[in-house]
C-alpha cells in the first residue's frame, strides 16, 4: 500500500510539473529595444506579452518608470538592463537585455560608468544604515489623493465638482471616489490610489486649486482633494514598485561634521568675524607691499566665481524639486557653517604658498598637507595625502570646472539661440578661445576678469530675484512657513524629514565647496603678510554663494509654484520660474549662466594647473601645456555628450575634500593658535592698515 501511495505521489507530482511547464510555455515575453540617436543615455525598450492574464505589470530596473508602462526609455547603451513582467495571475518572467553601443560617445559612457558606480559607492555610502541606528525606509501613514495629471503651471481653476464616496469609508485601489471640473468645460474622474479610510479635504462645490491665489501656488500639495489612511504605516514606492529609501551620504556627513567641528573648535568665527571679513574685502587692510598677486576682494571673487554657477541655479532646482521647501532651511544652516571650513583652508593656503625667484606663487592643500603635516613628523601621510589631492583636482577641472560648464552653457545658449544647435563644435571653439585669453595671462588676468564678471552677474541674478520675490511679497509669510514647516514636518511623498534634511544639505557641501579646498588656491595668491586675514575674507564666500544666492533661487522657485512641477530640468525649471513672472528673464538667465560658467572654468583652471605642477613640475612649460590640455576639453565638452565621463569627474570635486580635511583636522590647533595672535595684534593696532582707511577713520 505504501508502494502506491508513492507511486501516485510521483505520478501527480510528474503531471503538476509538466502542467506548469505548459502554462509557463503560454506566458512568453520578447523585448524589442533600438537606440534612436547617437546621443547617450536615451536607448529604449518595448515588452512584448504573449498569453498569461492581463493585466500586466512591468517592474524595470530604472526606478523612474512605472509599473504599467510596457516601454520604458532613458537606458544607458552598452549596460544591462532588466524587467520583471507578472500576469494578473501572479506569474512571472524575468528577462534581461542590452542595447548595443554604436556611438564613440555611447562606448566611452559605457566603459566608464563602472568607475562612476564604485565612485559612487564610497562618496554616497551610508555608515549609519549596516549600524542599524535607523530605518532608511519612507514610511507613510497615509496618501494624499491628488487631482489626476495636474500641472502646476495650470492656468485653470480646479473645483470639486462632486464627491462619489463618503467619508469614513473603506474603499479598495481603484475605486471612483470623486469628480473634479477643470475650467468650466472638463470633468476629472478621481479614483484612489490605495486601499484605506478615506478622509474628504475638500467640501462639495469648493475650489480646489486657482492659479490666481498665490497661497495655493506656493502651498505643497495644493492640488490635493482627499487623503486616505492606512490601517497601518506603508512604505513610499518609487514608480517601479521598489520601496522608497533614505541614505545618509558619508560625502556629506563628512562635510557637514567638519563645518560644524571648526565653526565650534574657533568659537564661531563665522559670526564674530563677519565684520572683519566684509572690512577686509573692501580693501581697508590691503598692503601693496605686501608677497603675493591680487588684492583680498580679487582672491574672493575668484574663489566665488568657481562656485556661484549652475549649482546655484540648476541644483538648487533638483534640491527643491526633491525635497520640497523644507530643503532650502537645510541649505541656508549648512551654508552657516560652511564659512568656518572656508576660513581654514584659506589660512593654511597662504601660511604655506611657496613664492619663487619670479614672484610665482604655488600654494593650496598640496603643500599645506606636504609642509604642514610633515612638521608634525608625518612626511609619509604629508605627502601621499598632497599627491592623491593634486591627482584628484587635475581630474575634477578638467570635468566639472570645465567640460560640465562648456556643455551646459551650450545647452542653455542653443535654447536662446537656435542657429547654434548642433553646433557645439564652433561654440566649443569660441568658447576656448574667450577662456584662453583670460588664463594665458596667470592669476592676475583671471583675478581682474572675476572681480569685474562675478559682481556684475551676481547682481544681474539677485536683481531678478527681487523682482520675482518683490512681485509676490504680500505671500513672504505663506512662504518662509512653507520652508520652515517643510523643513521640520516634512510631507512623506518629499522624502520624509531624514530625506529632506540630507537634499538640503547635499546642496549646499556641493554649492559652497568649503572643504574641498579648491579656494585655498585662489586665496594662496592674494597679497598679504598675515594668513590668518585672508581666512577671514574667505569666510564671505559660502554666505554669497549658499545663503544668498542659493536661498533665492529657491524662493523664486517656491514663489512661482515650480517646487511643484516634476519631470523638469534643473536650468529650465529655474527658467521657466522666472519665465512666469518676468517673460524676457529666461534670455538674461542664459547670459548669466554663459558668464557663471565662463567665470567658474577660469577659476578653476588655476586650480587644474597648480594641481598639474605639483605633480609634473613648476616649470612654464609645464604649465603651457596643462593651459592647451584645458582649452582642448573645453572644446570637448561642448561638443559631445559623455555622461559618466563628466559624472566621474565631478565627484573627483567631491573627492578632494576626504584628504583635504584630514589635514585640516590634525592642524587645527595651529589654526587656533594663529587666530589668537592675529586677534591680539589686531587689537593692539599692529596690523598694517590701508592709508585711506586710516585717514578716514
Amino acid at each position: 500500500m505504501i508502494r502506491n501511495y508513492i507511486f501516485f505521489l510521483l505520478i501527480f507530482q510528474f503531471c503538476s510539473v509538466t502542467l506548469l511547464a505548459q502554462e509557463d510555455s503560454d506566458f512568453k515575453v520578447t523585448i524589442a529595444t533600438s537606440n534612436p540617436s547617437q546621443e547617450i543615455n536615451d536607448a529604449e525598450a518595448v515588452v512584448k506579452v504573449q498569453g498569461g492574464t492581463p493585466p500586466y505589470k512591468y517592474k524595470w530596473s530604472q526606478k523612474k518608470t512605472p509599473l504599467d508602462a510596457s516601454k520604458a526609455t532613458g537606458f544607458i547603451e552598452g549596460r544591462e538592463q532588466e524587467v520583471v513582467v507578472t500576469d494578473a495571475d501572479g506569474n512571472k518572467v524575468k528577462k534581461t537585455f542590452k542595447v548595443e553601443a554604436k556611438a564613440i560617445a555611447e562606448k566611452v559612457n559605457s566603459r566608464v560608468q563602472p568607475a562612476v558606480d564604485f565612485l559612487e559607492s564610497i562618496l554616497f555610502w551610508d555608515p549609519f544604515e549596516p549600524l542599524g541606528l535607523y530605518d532608511p525606509v519612507v514610511y507613510t501613514e497615509n496618501r494624499p489623493v491628488l487631482i489626476p495629471d495636474f500641472d502646476a503651471k495650470t492656468e485653470q481653476k480646479y473645483t470639486l465638482k462632486s464627491w462619489v464616496a463618503p467619508e469614513g469609508n473603506k474603499i479598495e485601489e481603484g475605486d471612483k471616489i470623486a469628480v473634479v471640473q477643470k475650467g468650466s468645460e472638463k470633468s476629472i474622474p478621481v479614483y484612489a490610489p490605495a486601499a484605506g479610510t478615506l478622509k474628504h479635504v475638500v467640501d462639495e462645490g469648493a475650489v480646489i486649486f486657482n492659479p490666481e491665489d498665490k497661497t495655493d501656488v506656493i502651498e505643497q500639495n495644493a492640488d490635493q482633494v482627499a487623503e486616505i489612511k492606512y490601517d497601518s504605516p506603508q512604505p513610499v514606492l518609487h514608480p517601479n514598485g521598489d520601496v522608497k529609501k533614505n541614505s545618509i551620504p558619508f560625502i556629506v556627513i563628512w562635510l557637514i561634521l567638519g563645518s560644524i567641528f571648526f565653526t565650534i573648535r574657533l568659537g564661531f568665527i563665522n559670526v564674530r568675524g563677519f565684520s572683519h571679513s566684509i572690512e577686509l574685502a573692501k580693501g581697508k587692510y590691503d598692503n601693496p607691499d605686501a608677497p603675493g598677486r591680487i588684492r583680498h576682494f580679487e582672491a574672493m571673487t575668484t574663489a566665488v566665481s568657481a562656485t556661484v554657477g549652475l549649482g546655484n541655479i540648476a541644483g538648487v532646482a533638483v534640491a527643491v524639486s526633491l525635497g520640497g521647501a523644507g530643503a532650502t532651511f537645510w541649505m541656508f544652516i549648512a551654508g552657516f557653517f560652511a564659512m568656518s571650513l572656508k576660513f581654514v583652508e584659506c589660512t593654511l593656503g597662504v601660511k604655506y604658498r611657496h613664492i619663487n625667484d619670479e614672484g610665482r606663487i604655488f600654494g593650496g592643500p598640496m603643500n599645506y598637507l606636504r609642509y604642514g603635516l610633515e612638521k608634525r613628523n608625518m612626511k609619509g601621510l604629508g605627502k601621499g595625502l598632497a599627491i592623491l589631492f593634486a591627482i584628484l583636482g587635475v581630474g575634477a577641472s578638467f570635468g566639472g570646472g570645465n567640460m560640465i560648464q562648456s556643455n551646459q552653457a551650450f545647452k542653455i545658449v542653443s535654447d536662446q539661440l537656435p542657429f547654434l544647435e548642433g553646433n557645439g563644435f564652433f561654440f566649443g571653439i569660441g568658447f576656448a578661445v574667450l577662456v584662453g585669453i583670460v588664463i594665458l595671462g596667470g592669476i592676475q588676468s583671471i583675478a581682474k576678469v572675476t572681480g569685474k564678471v562675478v559682481p556684475f552677474m551676481a547682481l544681474v541674478y539677485v536683481l531678478g530675484c527681487l523682482v520675482v520675490i518683490g512681485t509676490n511679497i504680500e505671500n513672504i509669510g505663506n512662504a518662509f512657513s512653507a520652508i520652515f514647516n517643510g523643513a521640520f514636518s516634512a510631507s512623506a511623498m518629499k522624502g520624509g524629514f531624514i530625506g529632506v534634511l540630507i537634499v538640503g544639505l547635499q546642496r549646499a557641501a556641493f554649492s559652497s565647496e568649503a572643504g574641498v579646498g579648491s579656494a585655498a588656491i585662489a586665496h594662496s595668491a592674494s597679497k598679504t603678510k598675515n594668513p590668518i586675514a585672508d581666512g577671514y575674507t574667505s569666510l564671505v564666500e559660502p554666505f554669497i554663494d549658499t545663503m544668498v544666492v542659493c536661498t533665492m533661487t529657491a524662493l523664486v522657485l517656491i514663489f512661482t509654484g515650480m517646487h511643484e512641477v516634476d519631470g523638469m530640468g534643473g536650468v529650465e525649471l529655474t527658467a521657466d520660474a522666472f519665465g512666469s513672472v518676468i517673460s524676457w528673464f529666461p534670455a538674461v538667465l542664459a547670459l548669466a549662466v554663459f558668464l557663471f560658467a565662463f567665470s567658474t572654468m577660469v577659476s578653476w583652471s588655476y586650480y587644474g594647473m597648480r594641481s598639474w605642477t605639483y605633480l609634473f613640475g613648476r616649470s612654464k612649460k609645464s604649465e603651457i601645456i596643462y593651459k592647451v590640455l584645458f582649452l582642448i576639453f573645453v572644446i570637448i565638452g561642448a561638443s559631445v555628450s559623455l555622461g559618466a565621463v563628466l559624472s566621474f569627474s565631478d565627484m573627483m570635486i567631491l573627492a578632494m575634500s576626504f584628504p583635504n580635511i584630514i589635514g585640516l583636522y590634525i592642524m587645527s590647533s595651529e589654526i587656533r593658535a594663529d587666530l589668537k595672535d592675529y586677534l591680539k595684534r589686531l587689537k593692539n593696532g599692529e596690523i598694517f592698515i590701508n592709508p585711506k582707511y586710516r585717514n578716514a577713520d
